[in-house]
């Protein structure tokens, strides 16, 4: 990492599953947590939080994203980040907030994606959302 510390998949899940199990689902009764790491070392927790009009409902990712901007964090900063769910192989971010990491984190900021059974894969934001659209887009 950029500024020299140290980080863990496994603790780095073990954060998103403290999440995870904050998560408000009752319609799915589908879990997920996500933590993002601070140029500072925090982790910025998130959980997905579901809603009977479906539209409203917010993902772990961009829960934890737009809760550290709230809190203060500068976008870009971000070191690494943690998605896990109950699922067969590692969860993957949705495509919304894979778009929402392409403006809010660095292109090569690690993704540790996780299950409940302790398998994970890591990979990078941009490795996420290849020829994602981007401000440059805008001009």
């Amino acid at each position: 990492m950029a500024d020299g510390r140290q980080w863990s998949a496994e603790q780095l899940l073990e954060a998103a599953k403290q999440a995870r199990s904050r998560a408000y689902v009752p319609y799915s009764n589908f879990g997920v947590g996500a933590v993002f790491m601070d140029a500072d070392g925090h982790l910025h927790a998130g959980c997905n939080v579901e809603n009977a009009a479906y539209g409203p409902t917010n993902c772990a990712e961009r829960t934890a994203l737009f809760r550290a901007i709230a809190d203060g964090c500068k976008a870009g900063e971000f070191q690494v980040a943690a998605v896990i769910g109950d699922t067969d192989t590692p969860i993957t971010p949705c495509g919304v907030c894979r778009q929402v990491m392409v403006e809010l984190c660095a292109p090569d900021m690690p993704v540790v994606m996780g299950n409940m059974r302790g398998e994970y894969r890591i990979a990078t934001v941009s490795e996420l959302l290849p020829g994602a659209f981007t401000q440059k887009d805008l001009t």
